[in-house]
């Protein structure tokens, strides 16, 4: 199977084509943004499929990223990747993000509690938990940090942008926790989880959590003439 695997959930956008004959990657490219996936996004992609002989009609599947992360980054990602497979007549699986900050987590380390936390601001964490003995012990969910820390218990492991504060928090109510790391997903991570997904269940769909912060205004609206 070849599979091209889209992230652009966060801060990163990323983009790579693997294969299950091979662990390493086919191509790939990454690149860090605050904003404006939508307009790196295609042609990165269009880089990185160039890169690999028989481009589009070569591939066998897309995985995207569906959340939880930014609204923009995740509707710019989806649309991407459903066009993409609709043009190139292929499935499209979503993976979402908690589970592939986890999966480099579980597949090397499996000791105690992994625990992926994303920043969603307001105090607050996208949070799911895993271990090698119980399976998911927390699904995907949106935490306060404070009732996060009460979930936490013997060997703890943390990864992601909400790893710090969370840990801090921990640390302060005499749990000992671990931070493996802050940043993105694995684009390669992602690619080996799509593989993986059943294209009937993973379906392309955003995981959000919560509703916008933005909220309409009562009375604002502008008077007609």
């Amino acid at each position: 199977m070849r599979i091209l695997a889209i992230d652009t959930a966060l801060d990163a956008c990323s983009v790579c084509i693997a294969t299950d004959a091979s662990d390493d990657l086919l191509a790939q490219e990454s690149m860090i943004l605050g904003r404006g996936h939508a307009e790196a996004l295609l042609p990165m992609v269009e880089r990185v499929v160039s890169r690999v002989e028989g481009g589009f009609e070569a591939l066998d599947r897309v995985a995207v990223t569906v959340g939880p992360g930014s609204y923009t980054g995740l509707r710019v990602g989806l649309s991407a990747a459903r066009a993409i497979g609709l043009a190139a007549e292929i499935p499209v699986v979503g993976v979402t993000t908690l589970s592939a900050l986890l999966a480099p987590l579980l597949a090397t380390n499996g000791i105690g509690l992994i625990v992926a936390a994303i920043d969603a601001r307001h105090g607050a964490v996208y949070l799911q938990a895993m271990s090698m003995a119980d399976g998911i012990v927390v699904p995907p969910s949106l935490v306060k940090i404070e009732d996060a820390v009460a979930m936490l218990d013997g060997i703890v492991t943390l990864v992601g942008s909400g790893a710090p504060a969370l840990a801090a928090a921990a640390t302060a109510r005499g749990i000992d926790v671990q931070v493996a790391g802050t940043g993105a997903a694995d684009i390669a991570w992602i690619a080996s989880l799509g593989m993986l997904a059943d294209p009937e269940q993973a379906l392309p769909r955003p995981l959000y959590l919560r509703g916008p912060d933005a909220q309409p205004q009562d009375h604002a609206r502008l008077a007609r003439r």
